[in-house]
């Protein structure tokens, strides 16, 4: 099975190819344009050094955010018109799986993203990437309250960058990834996984999991 993966949800523009959950090419680019300059020219590029056309692609995985509003949105639009042309499904995947999978061999992985003004995405996983709660949008010190049931956590993200000492002053018997990235490749693996799973959508029913209101929204509000 053929999988296009791609990720918009961070400042990095990330697409890969897969076959089932092998990654055969990855293609990134993070140069100060848009995702809607940079995302389409990322995926022919790709296909075509891999000798493949869309038709080729049997799978799209794509993550879902939580992340960049507009970047999501992108995202999201581009993969459902390429989607309903190739009558193919859609894996969701979100940002916080895709960051867990950096992570193995840890009873508790904790994915944090940045959210900005002391507000972070958390997701909590076991070591087979499954969630052990929903999803989080909430103050970093309202996350650590909750996070204190948990033990030998591995924290991985943007947020748990940012928050490290803090997180280090108020929990004990935790870790931290060196690999914070995001990537679509990721996003692939873990789409194999929910093809296999059969959770899926398609172009009509794939959305975005934003978690919070756009800061355009709120200050609208």
């Amino acid at each position: 099975m053929k999988i296009l993966a791609i990720d918009t949800s961070s400042k990095i523009c990330s697409t890969s190819l897969l076959e089932d959950e092998k990654v055969i090419d990855i293609n990134n680019l993070d140069d100060g344009k848009t995702h809607s300059e940079n995302l389409m020219p990322l995926i022919e590029e790709l296909l075509k050094r891999n000798n493949l056309k869309v038709n080729d692609i049997n799978l799209i995985a794509c993550c879902v955010g939580p992340g960049s509003f507009t970047g999501i949105r992108i995202g999201i639009s581009s993969i459902k018109a390429i989607a309903e042309v190739l009558n193919i499904n859609v894996a969701g995947v979100t940002s916080l799986e895709t960051l867990a999978k950096n992570v193995e061999n840890a009873d508790t992985i904790v994915s944090l993203i940045d959210a900005r003004n002391n507000q972070v995405y958390c997701g909590i996983f076991d070591n087979n990437y499954n969630k052990k709660q929903e999803y989080l949008a909430d103050d970093i010190n309202k996350i650590i309250k909750i996070l204190k049931q948990y033990n030998n956590i591995v924290f991985v993200g943007d947020g748990a960058i940012l928050h490290k000492e803090l997180l280090k002053e108020n929990l004990d018997n935790i870790n931290f990834s060196e690999n914070n990235e995001q990537s679509a490749s990721n996003v692939g693996k873990i789409g194999y996984k929910k093809f296999l799973e059969n959770d899926l959508y398609n172009a009509d029913t794939i959305i975005p999991m934003y978690l919070r209101k756009s800061q355009a929204e709120r200050l609208k509000k």
